[in-house]
């Protein structure tokens, strides 16, 4: 009998240890975690599945609307058949930036701008998807008309992201003056970040040093659900701090 609870208890135990390190993997939280999961045994994992699995339960409920999405796609692809219209390809390309698909969002607003110029909107989520796709000099015309039509477009990302466009399209100067102009209001670190990487182009590297260690000092106020949230930009953040200290060698 006590063979069989050892038994027991030990698969237990490598099974918390697994999901925590599975999830550590996937998350990458504060490195110390790993020494407790390895160290403390399914005690350890126990306790770092209650301080940092535990909340992250929250953030699966961004992960299941990704199948209403989806089908909401389908829907919408199916109705543009008998009703092509600009709506119609707007809620599409929305969709599609939640999505992570960038090529077809910009498709869609393509069609939806065919259709219908009366609104920014359209002009500023069709640039969203060529800065991610890396077409800067297709991202500045559409980015400058939401600028335009409200120099505070989306609360400040539509001129951060313009002046992101305009430093990767030889403009420099006018980058500057967006991003110092974005970075009295926002406190985003995708602006934060790619401030810091103009800077750096420009051999500035102790200002953009300065501006990378602002997304991460932002950590020690955030909530843990913001933290989890920004992780993606707080490596980025890591990764950038390591190029820079070769760099400035």
């Amino acid at each position: 009998m006590g063979s069989l609870l050892f038994f027991v208890f030990s698969w237990w135990g490598f099974l918390l240890q697994g999901i925590a390190i599975v999830h550590f993997i996937r998350r990458r939280p504060d490195t110390y975690w790993l020494f407790i999961i390895l160290i403390g045994g399914w005690l350890g994992a126990l306790v770092y599945i209650a301080v940092e699995v535990a909340p992250d339960a929250g953030l699966l409920r961004t992960s299941f609307q990704v199948f209403p999405r989806r089908k909401r796609i389908r829907e919408l692809e199916l109705a543009i058949l008998d009703n092509p219209s600009a709506g119609n390809y707007e809620e599409l390309g929305l969709l599609h930036l939640d999505d992570g698909n960038f090529s077809r969002a910009r498709a869609c607003y393509d069609k939806a701008i065919c259709a219908r110029t009366d609104s920014p909107d359209p002009f500023y989520r069709r640039g969203i998807a060529e800065v991610e796709l890396e077409d800067f000099a297709a991202a500045v015309p559409d980015l400058e008309r939401a600028v335009a039509a409200d120099p505070k477009y989306d609360f400040y990302r539509a001129p951060a992201l313009l002046a992101h466009a305009y430093a990767n399209t030889g403009q420099p100067e006018r980058a500057e003056i967006l991003f110092q102009q974005a970075t009295k209001i926002s406190t985003m670190s995708e602006t934060y970040y790619n401030y810091a990487l103009l800077l750096q182009a420009q051999g500035r590297i102790a200002e953009a040093r300065q501006w990378t260690q602002k997304i991460l000092h932002k950590r020690r106020n955030m909530p843990g659900y913001l933290r989890r949230r920004e992780r993606p930009w707080f490596r980025k953040a890591y990764a950038l701090l390591a190029r820079l200290s070769v760099q400035s060698k």
